[in-house]
Parts: C-alpha cells; sequence; structure tokens
C-alpha cells in the first residue's frame, strides 16, 4: 500500500512578504498557507475552523484578494505578498472595521472575526459602500455560528463609511467593479 501521508517529508524553500516582512521558511510540498502563517510565522490570528474551505476563518489576503489559507499551499505563495489580521491595527489605533466590529457588537466568541475581517476589508476596498445585499453576498464563505450576521453587516457598513472619508481624506478611493 502506497499512500502520500506515508511518503518522507522533502522540504523546499519559499519566501515570500508577510504583513510586509520577508518569511523565508523550509516547508514540505503538502504545507498548508494557513500552517505557514500559523506555524512557521507564529501569526495564530488566522485560524483553522473546518480544514474543508467551508467556513473561511482562514481569509487572509494574497496578492491583494481575499483567499481562504487552507487551500492554498505555502509553495503557491512563493514570491507572493500575505496579509494576515494581524496587519489590519497600527499600534495607537484599531483599523475602521475592527474598531465598527467593537461597535456594533459584530462578535461574540470571536473564532470568525479575523476571516470575517479580513473578507470585509477584501469587499470594502473594491466597493467603497456595498448595500445590504452585496455585504450579505460576499460574506456567503464565512460562517458565524455565534452572532446572526446582523450586526456584522451593520459593522460593515459603519467601517465602509468611515473608510470612504479617510480616502477622500487622503486622496484615495477603492474600485467600484462590484
Amino acid at each position: 500500500m502506497n499512500s502520500l501521508l506515508n511518503q518522507p517529508r522533502v522540504d523546499h524553500a519559499v519566501s515570500l512578504i508577510l504583513n510586509g516582512k520577508r518569511l523565508s521558511a523550509q516547508v514540505d510540498a503538502r504545507t498548508l498557507l494557513v500552517e505557514l502563517i500559523r506555524e512557521e510565522a507564529g501569526l495564530t490570528g488566522t485560524h483553522i475552523g473546518c480544514d474543508t474551505s467551508q467556513c473561511g476563518a482562514c481569509v487572509v489576503h494574497f496578492n491583494g484578494n481575499s483567499i481562504k489559507s487552507c487551500t492554498m499551499l505555502a509553495l503557491q505563495a512563493d514570491g507572493g505578498k500575505v496579509e494576515t489580521v494581524e496587519s489590519l491595527a497600527k499600534p495607537d489605533a484599531l483599523h475602521p472595521l475592527q474598531q465598527a466590529f467593537t461597535e456594533c457588537h459584530a462578535l461574540q466568541c470571536g473564532y470568525c472575526t479575523p476571516g470575517m475581517l479580513m473578507s470585509s476589508l477584501d469587499l470594502l476596498q473594491k466597493k467603497n459602500t456595498p448595500s445590504e445585499s452585496k455585504i450579505r453576498e460576499w460574506l456567503d464563505g464565512n460562517i458565524c455560528r455565534c452572532t446572526g450576521y446582523n450586526n456584522i453587516v451593520k459593522a460593515i457598513g459603519q467601517a465602509g463609511a468611515v473608510m470612504q472619508s479617510q480616502g477622500a481624506e487622503q486622496g484615495g478611493q477603492a474600485h467600484e467593479s462590484l
């Protein structure tokens, strides 16, 4: 019986930019990006929730787009740019999404929150002020078992307004292609 699980580990070099810093590591070809983030980099904000790509707890940004890091091999990220939930807050202030989630009571147990934040940020970077239906559609791949989503949707709308105001002050704006 020849099983892939019984094959010896063969390490490969991977190098990427993680939250603005270079990360280089030796990983087995079967290592998932979420494992690299959590185990090699020690960033545990990205959660492993289901191992089946259903829950969205592992969402990160890869080269500017949200992806489920449990479905991507670490080697596929070689040369890329990865942003995790740890990249959001500044030392002296929460990101507007984090602030809105707090103010709108959009979290309870918090397990889904990192993935919700990263998915929501991707949406708000693509569309300044999405409708409630667009927010709900965008979050289709993120599961929350605690909140019922209403406060999450409210928080995303609130954060979008704040980010649009801040973007206008800084000369930036989202892409409105959605």
